[in-house]
């Protein structure tokens, strides 16, 4: 986990890097941008549970299995030479919206803690049901890594 002051630089580093797509008039994205542009080497990241590198859930928790499946992202990051800043785009399959929507704040704090203030363009969508039957929430992701 990267110290606050360490996060913010790789943030501006990343925003160096990367072009948040804004248009004009647009009500400012709250935790997301509304688009990204990017230039180098395309990573991506299948969708990722909440369990550990074993296949092993330890929490129910939706929370819990967000920060694992987040973790899992930034291990898949990491095997390319990359880090959280590189991200550009998640989608996040929920099973239960009403469940995200309550741990918004929570999310929001893990997601901080894991991933720092890099805001890519996200994606969230309920769905009836997921591929592992433990899983409460599966992420998945892509990265530009500049050349």
């Amino acid at each position: 986990m990267a110290s606050a002051g360490a996060t913010l630089v790789l943030a501006e580093e990343a925003a160096l890097r990367n072009r948040v797509l804004q248009p004009p008039g647009w009500a400012p994205p709250k935790g997301y941008a509304n688009g990204i542009e990017a230039r180098g080497r395309v990573i991506a990241i299948s969708g990722q549970v909440g369990w550990d590198s074993q296949c092993r859930f330890h929490s129910s928790d939706f929370v819990a299995q967000a920060r694992q499946a987040l973790e899992n992202i930034v291990a898949v990051l990491a095997e390319a030479g990359g880090s959280p800043e590189h991200l550009i785009r998640m989608t996040w399959y929920v099973l239960d919206k009403r469940e995200y929507l309550a741990a918004y704040r929570q999310l929001g704090t893990v997601y901080r803690e894991v991933i720092g203030r890099n805001f890519p363009a996200m994606t969230a969508v309920q769905v009836a049901g997921l591929m592992e039957d433990a899983a409460r929430v599966e992420i998945e992701a892509t990265a530009v890594i500049p050349d």
